[in-house]
């Protein structure tokens, strides 16, 4: 099956405006209009419009770092799924390891803002991820489990046709250290298996899986030929051009 690759640029608590139009515009020019692989950036909140703005007319989506799983109300500092459709944002990111390690953001949470992005129609991409000392301990696939099940229980296939997952180890993002190409898709490779066993292997086959740690140009091409990884979730190289650039065409499959 034909799995489009999707490339995000998580632009975190980087940039102010200036900085995020100059980034935006660099990015349009030079891939405006590719489509062969699928571009999401993910601004801070209050770059969303005028990134949005700046991007309308390209190929480029425009996506948020989090969202509070409520309705509007008094909830000092949140943001609601409908606010950031209002502002331009197809995507989401849900359970960012630092929203988890962070933030504090429990599993349960993590699936109260997946249900609030389905239902508002945005794509959310479910980040899952285990810390180094999980991954030492031989834990990796056990927390993974918990993770997509609390996150996706009482979901049917049906209702998951925009869900992206990204797999993130933690001790890979910022650290300059990425998993080997063999040790993320033996991970990538078992996630489409768990999501097989839950929904079944049509569903699975067709679930884009991005891998997200220390992404850079020189290692994305080696990434992206594994069969079960779709695409990459980019930080630190999401916030210059060129480099993003490098990572989109490296994830291209046609």
């Amino acid at each position: 099956m034909t799995r489009i690759p999707i490339v995000g640029g998580n632009w975190k608590k980087h940039l102010d405006l200036q900085g995020g139009l100059g980034l935006a515009s660099g990015l349009r020019n030079r891939i405006g209009s590719h489509r062969a692989t699928q571009v999401v950036v993910y601004p801070p909140y209050p770059l969303l419009h005028p990134v949005f703005a700046k991007l309308r007319d390209s190929a480029i989506r425009v996506g948020a770092q989090d969202l509070h799983p409520g309705p509007e109300g008094a909830y000092t500092g949140a943001v609601s799924a409908k606010m950031l459709r209002s502002v331009g944002c197809t995507s989401v990111l849900v359970g960012h390891s630092e929203r988890r390690s962070v933030f504090g953001d429990s599993d349960h949470l993590v699936a109260e803002k997946l249900s609030a992005a389905l239902d508002a129609g945005l794509d959310p991409v479910l980040c899952v991820g285990e810390t180094l000392d999980e991954r030492q301990a031989s834990r990796t696939f056990e927390v993974l489990a918990r993770q997509l099940e609390v996150a996706l229980s009482g979901r049917r296939a049906a209702d998951l046709g925009r869900l992206v997952l990204a797999y993130e180890p933690v001790w890979a993002i910022g650290t300059g250290v990425t998993a080997t190409p063999e040790q993320a898709q033996e991970v990538h490779a078992w996630i489409r298996g768990r999501i097989g066993s839950l929904f079944g292997p049509a569903f699975a086959g067709g679930l884009r899986i991005q891998y997200g740690g220390s992404v850079k140009p020189g290692n994305a091409a080696g990434l992206i030929t594994q069969a079960d990884i779709d695409g990459a979730l980019v930080g630190g190289a999401s916030l210059d051009a060129a480099s993003f650039v490098g990572i989109v065409h490296a994830c291209s499959r046609g």
